[in-house]
């Protein structure tokens, strides 16, 4: 089996907007990404955050050639039940960070499957993901 990433919303929508502070950032990630034969793995919240934000910011057109180009090359996860029991005590532990409910579902989905994370939040490392190096 491939090794898996698991993206993050961040450097997802920074692929996509070029005008985005970590356009070029994401664009040497995701060739790094590539040299590894990594592939990048999207849970199912995270595929809808990040395509909320292209539409709003990108528009509809944009958003639903992103959305078609992850269902082709992708690997989607939904996370479990205990995923988001995980999250939410991420959540309350860490009361005193700004973290989504996405973030933490997706640090507890990378944990269970012991997955690195891509993302440019520093919150990641606090619920101590393993991350893209």
């Amino acid at each position: 089996m491939t090794p898996l990433i698991l993206a993050d919303t961040g450097p997802l929508y920074a692929l996509a907007d070029p005008s985005d502070q970590y356009h070029s950032r994401a664009n040497l990630e995701l060739a790094a990404l590539g040299r590894r034969r990594l592939a990048i793995a999207i849970h199912y919240a995270t595929l809808c955050e990040a395509y909320t934000l292209m539409l709003r910011r990108l528009g509809g057109k944009y958003a639903r050639q992103w959305l078609g180009e992850m269902f082709d090359g992708a690997v989607l996860l939904s996370p479990e039940p205990a995923d988001y029991a995980n999250a939410a005590g991420f959540l309350e532990r860490f009361d005193d960070h700004a973290i989504t409910l996405v973030d933490a579902v997706t640090a507890a989905l990378a944990i269970r499957l012991e997955i690195p994370v891509w993302a440019f939040d520093s919150h990641f490392v606090l619920m101590r993901t393993r991350q893209r190096r």
